[in-house]
């Protein structure tokens, strides 16, 4: 078996990689490059972007993608630019996720007499069916991705519609040439009780549910040639007769690890084709998705068309720019925010909907999943400019959300409520949209979930984890306490900031005893800053702060069932379930108040001391106190853009009369922690969250404070911006001397009248016209310093 590996790999290398032909298939030549040209999967794919490279489409229920390993947090998408193993290619993939899921129904293609149906490991691949792999045999486009496996000399290709993906392996002459079906495989692991089930059909037909974490997966794979042997295995069980876990000719498994394989006799250079159509809701499901989406066997056909729907997508934002660098990191960060959201339901509309029942959307898209602590900030907004239609459909998947749960869920994947992050961010994502116009959905009952949920703890079959962490105390105290509430100090801040958003949509359904409500609340943020240290410090039940750490030993206090750190440090981020910040410090938790900056500046005294903190913040050492934490990767000083809570902190000097230092530091952000290749992306994807940044900042607009129809104005990059918009109207964001040299904005006009201000509002964007910079390389410090040229601060 070793041996046949490198012989087989070796035989047929030049046959497929010499013959521009067979990479050149079927793509569709123009002599000007299109913007899904400058895309490259590969970005993220190295140093913990957790993307992966695989094909899939926008808004797509497919994600076909090779995985290296499953382990670990390195291996959350499947994939890592740093392993040279590929175990197979599964059909669904988080893009940029800290969380271990998905990795559905693998397929791999080896040769050899010898059948593995285990992976083997990537330090000795050939104790499996893994296979050994060169990245300069690897290739991947927008919808297409391919690779030579080199211990079995095959050929793999992938492409996908929505929901059905496709595989084309160009095999070797062969007396065994196998296909391993593998439904025990799963991105971070199966739960014991995580059963599935495989049915050999018939001699080109497989059909099965796959479990993983919970969630069942239906498919069905269908095979453009009859197999001439075939069988299921179990890798979990051991026949004590045989030692093994292959069962020849029997055609149905059930259990945890279980799986088939399938054994063709293959001519040199014949190609076997696979289409697998997937689905939440039933096997005739999954069927019904490949009638309506993929009823041919032309790979070629399918791959084109997967090439041309991502680039009507990314035609919806276009640059130009001399720098081919630039296009590249652009369309591809705009590739990414597209494919983070994924789709749930069938063709019929049918999804498995949050009450373990079968629903259906009458019109549009179902989306099950939002990692809303991540994707509230930026990738959320920029959907509201570049997909419409979308976000409508995202917030009408929400409101079934509540009807089904019977409560406003928290930050969740695949439809299954579970344990979140802090806050309370799937009310940012529906209030932005609703306060730019979004409102096509029952508002009414959106707006009482969220209330509800902001003003009780769950009852009933709801879970306790499914409310707001400390909710009763922060009512109370206007507060959650350290000694009985993990990351306290964010808990406080955000909740202040989400009761924010909750004010504006009762304002504008004329609720105004809710509103005044709430918008005390939001100044509770307010009750955990320290005047002494200048911090959002700990306080606990009694109203006394954190000690300070001084000269002493940091160590955890148990309390019951709840621990904290016991001194206050503000460079410590600490560990999980210790901690009082979310993946982060004081110091970068200092400027979590986005709906207030103004008053955030007030607090630490007005303009010039606030300018001078955040100075402090982007130039002192970007150093951590013990214990290192993974997160605090891409820093300007304490700034981490490899981190969501950071993230808008570059565009505060506009609420300070200081907006060349916004431009200064937002496009430094830009150039230093954005790059092409594989580690172009400085840290954790989430879900499009650090992609949707770059393409709001490389326009020169960011939403600090989402829930209001304000953009700040940054740096922009490019000489042009177009963004296309319904009506065949445009607007247009342009530049004169741009460079990189040339970051600060001498003027501008906006649609050919005087722009003076640091902020420009979602409804002049959509209304359509034209934006125009002139820059220079020196700053203009009269240019929108005065305070009513500020963005909105709820203080204000």
């Amino acid at each position: 078996m070793h041996l046949s590996k490198s012989i087989i790999g070796s035989s047929l290398f030049c046959f497929l990689f010499i013959s521009v032909g067979i990479f050149s298939c079927g793509e569709k030549q123009t002599s000007e490059k299109q913007p899904v040209d400058f895309v490259d999967p590969m970005i993220g794919s190295d140093f913990f972007g957790h993307t992966f490279p695989g094909a899939t489409l926008p808004y797509s229920m497919v994600q076909l993608s090779p995985d290296n390993d499953t382990e670990g947090w390195t291996y959350t998408s499947g994939y890592s630019y740093q392993n040279n193993t590929i175990m197979g290619f599964s059909h669904t993939h988080f893009s940029g996720m800290g969380y271990s899921a998905c990795g559905d129904v693998l397929i791999m293609p080896t040769v050899g007499d010898e059948l593995h149906v285990v992976p083997g490991t990537k330090e000795e691949p050939d104790s499996g069916y893994r296979s050994r792999f060169e990245h300069e045999n690897e290739s991947a486009t927008p919808g297409y991705y391919s690779v030579l496996l080199k211990d079995y000399g095959i050929k793999a290709e992938l492409t996908s519609t929505k929901r059905v993906g496709m595989h084309r392996y160009t095999f070797p002459k062969a007396k065994k040439a196998n296909i391993i079906l593998d439904l025990g495989h799963s991105i971070g692991g199966t739960r014991v009780d995580d059963i599935s089930k495989v049915t050999v059909v018939n001699d080109s037909t497989i059909t099965g549910i796959k479990s993983g974490k919970g969630v069942k997966l239906y498919f069905s794979a269908h095979f453009n040639k009859p197999f001439k042997y075939y069988g299921t295995f179990d890798d979990g069980y051991f026949t004590p007769e045989s030692g093994a876990s292959v069962f020849p000719y029997k055609n149905e498994e059930i259990g945890k690890d279980v799986g088939a394989f399938l054994v063709y006799e293959t001519k040199e250079a014949e190609q076997l084709l696979v289409k697998v159509g997937i689905s939440y809701v039933s096997i005739e499901g999954a069927q019904k998705n490949i009638k309506a989406e993929l009823s041919h066997w032309d790979f070629d056909r399918v791959r084109n068309e997967a090439r041309e729907q991502w680039n009507v997508a990314l035609n919806k934002l276009t640059i130009e720019t001399p720098s081919q660098d630039k296009k590249q990191i652009f369309y591809t960060s705009v590739y990414h925010s597209l494919l983070a959201q994924q789709i749930s339901q069938d063709v019929d509309g049918r999804y498995f909907g949050m009450d373990d029942q079968i629903q259906k959307q009458a019109v549009g898209d179902f989306y099950p999943s939002f990692s809303c602590w991540d994707t509230y900030r930026t990738e959320h907004p920029l959907m509201t400019l570049i997909s419409p239609d979308h976000t409508s459909d995202m917030i009408k998947s929400i409101v079934a959300k509540v009807k089904e749960y019977g409560w406003l869920p928290a930050q969740h994947f695949r439809n299954k409520p579970m344990q979140s992050m802090v806050g309370d961010h799937l009310i940012p994502v529906v209030v932005d949209a609703y306060m730019k116009g979004y409102r096509d959905y029952d508002a009414e009952l959106i707006y009482n979930a969220m209330k509800r949920k902001a003003m009780q703890l769950p009852s009933g079959d709801i879970p306790s984890y499914a409310g707001r962490s400390g909710v009763l105390d922060y009512m109370k105290l206007g507060y959650t306490p350290y000694d009985k509430v993990t990351e306290s100090v964010p808990n406080t801040v955000e909740l202040a900031y989400d009761d924010w958003c909750i004010a504006q949509m009762a304002k504008e359904m004329g609720k105004e005893e809710d509103y005044q409500l709430f918008m005390t609340r939001a100044s509770y943020y307010k009750n955990l800053f320290d005047s002494e240290t200048q911090f959002m410090r700990p306080k606990k039940s009694d109203g006394t702060w954190l000690p300070e750490i001084k000269n002493n030993e940091q160590e955890i206090v148990q309390v019951g069932d709840h621990s904290y750190y016991k001194y206050f440090d503000p460079l410590l981020v600490g560990r999980r379930p210790s901690r009082h910040y979310t993946e982060s410090n004081a110091w970068q938790y200092l400027w979590s108040v986005q709906h207030d900056p103004a008053g955030l500046i007030e607090l630490l005294g007005g303009n010039d001391k606030f300018t001078e903190r955040l100075d402090e913040f982007f130039e002192m050492t970007p150093t951590i106190s013990a214990p290192k934490y993974v997160g605090v990767v891409g820093t300007i000083g304490q700034y981490v853009q490899g981190n969501q809570p950071s993230h808008h902190v570059a565009y505060l000097y506009n609420y300070a009369g200081k907006p060349w230092k916004t431009q200064e530091k937002s496009r430094q952000v830009m150039e230093q922690l954005y790059r092409s290749g594989q580690g172009g992306i400085c840290g954790n994807e989430d879900m499009g969250s650090l992609s949707s940044w770059y393409v709001l900042s490389a326009m020169g607009i960011y939403p600090v404070t989402p829930g209001h129809t304000q953009y700040n104005i940054g740096s922009p990059i490019f000489d042009k911006v177009t963004l296309q918009l319904e009506g065949n109207m445009t607007f247009k964001i342009t530049t004169e001397n741009n460079s990189s040299a040339n970051k600060y904005i001498q003027s501008a006009t906006l649609n050919g009248e005087v722009f003076n201000r640091s902020w420009i509002d979602h409804s002049e964007i959509m209304n359509g016209g034209t934006l125009n910079f002139v820059m220079g390389k020196e700053p203009n410090k009269s240019w929108a310093n005065s305070p009513q040229d500020a963005p909105f601060s709820m203080s204000k």
